[in-house]
């Protein structure tokens, strides 16, 4: 799953779908922060062209590090501007945005969006000032139980502050491939299996193929999402049909059946996040059909298809201790672009 598309277009995709946290206050918050000139100011009380600069910068790292295509989830970030409505904390250097963070509340749950801080500033000091600021909220906010954060870092890390917040803590890889590269390795499908390319069709089976996958898995502790057939679901929609992970690109995304019993047992699915790069936003094999070379197939299916369609590179993201995922992407060629930290603080 993404990064930024995961919280928006999980947590919300529309105005009237955001549980707001309405801090007593809010309207008039403007607090100087412990030790430093920065201001934390109520996100809400700024608008899109005060933060233009910033959301730019953003955009344009993304772009430069990850390959990654940032616009979509700025014009999401500005639809949530506009009306006053995207929870969060600004810093301010004057009059000047320097950083800023935004978070969701979902039933009993919150999760942490974007969170970015100019280069021309401390990326430790303002960050930690913007996420300490959050978490506190969220802490204190009754009906949250669970909070979820997975921050792409680019410059220091927030691992720290996490920590002491006692949020359990799951490093995670960005990875990138060069399809270039890529020669076409497929080999006949072991038999009694059938590869199909993806198909509106899939979708409830797949819901139930990925909660059956993840339920007692790592991921399925960061994301809890994974752990019921509704939630999975929901992931599902996040990807395939609501743009929260990039666009979706059914052409690069196939599933596996048993022929015999035609039940699914693996998918993956790719959404395109850049002109000519292509993500990987699932990879899954039914417990009980790993370990046969069902993931590689796959994603080899997968690369060809992007391939055809004159894409020049594939990223992803995978939890660092799913240590046979690792080596099945490194095995494939994948290299590790950056490592940024997956937390979950539990009530």
């Amino acid at each position: 799953m993404n990064l930024l598309g995961g919280i928006l277009a999980s947590g919300a995709t529309d105005e009237s779908e955001i549980d707001m946290i309405h801090v007593p206050g809010a309207q008039m918050m403007m607090r100087t922060a412990p030790g430093s000139s920065m201001r934390l100011v109520d996100l809400r009380q700024l608008g899109v062209h005060q933060l233009s600069s910033l959301l730019d910068e953003e955009a344009a790292l993304w772009r430069a590090e990850l390959h990654w295509d940032y616009q979509f989830s700025i014009d999401l970030i500005k639809k949530f501007l506009d009306t006053h409505s995207l929870a969060g904390v600004v810093a301010l250097e004057g009059d000047r945005p320097v950083g800023y963070g935004f978070y969701v509340v979902e039933e009993h749950k919150g999760m942490l969006g974007g969170l970015f801080v100019s280069q021309q500033y401390s990326q430790s000091g303002v960050g930690e000032q913007i996420l300490g600021d959050i978490v506190q909220t969220l802490r204190g906010t009754p009906q949250v139980t669970r909070i979820e954060a997975q921050l792409m870092p680019f410059g220091a890390s927030l691992e720290g502050l996490l920590a002491r917040n006692d949020f359990r803590l799951f490093p995670r890889h960005f990875m990138l491939y060069e399809l270039g590269a890529h020669v076409k390795k497929l080999q006949e499908y072991a038999p009694g299996l059938r590869m199909e390319r993806w198909h509106e069709r899939h979708m409830a089976v797949c819901a139930e193929l990925i909660h059956l996958t993840y339920a007692d898995h790592i991921d399925g502790a960061i994301n809890d999402q994974y752990r019921s057939r509704a939630g999975a679901m929901k992931f599902l929609k996040n990807i395939v049909i609501l743009p929260g992970c990039g666009q979706f690109e059914s052409r690069a995304s196939f599933v596996l059946r048993d022929e015999l019993s035609d039940q699914l047992v693996g998918v993956v699915l790719t959404s395109m996040v850049a002109p000519g790069v292509g993500h990987t936003t699932q990879l899954c094999v039914l417990p009980g059909h790993q370990r046969h070379g069902l993931g590689r197939r796959l994603m080899l299916a997968s690369m060809d298809a992007l391939k055809e369609q004159k894409a020049s590179e594939l990223s992803l993201t995978v939890t660092s201790t799913n240590e046979r995922a690792v080596k099945l992407y490194e095995g494939l060629g994948f290299r590790k672009l950056k490592t940024f930290i997956a937390g979950v603080w539990r009530s």
